[in-house]
């Protein structure tokens, strides 16, 4: 994943999941993914 991805995924998962920043920024790339891909998926399933 490139910076601006990750970087965007993070801001996302602050927003959603009020997640410190801190806390994210030491994570690896699948952390990130990871937790990017849960709270989408429970932010969708919410939209429906």
């Amino acid at each position: 994943m490139n910076r601006q991805e990750r970087k965007n995924m993070i801001q996302f998962i602050e927003r959603m999941k009020d997640i410190d920043k801190d806390s994210l920024i030491y994570m690896t790339d699948a952390d990130i993914e990871h937790i990017y891909s849960a709270v989408y998926n429970s932010y969708i399933e919410l939209a429906e």
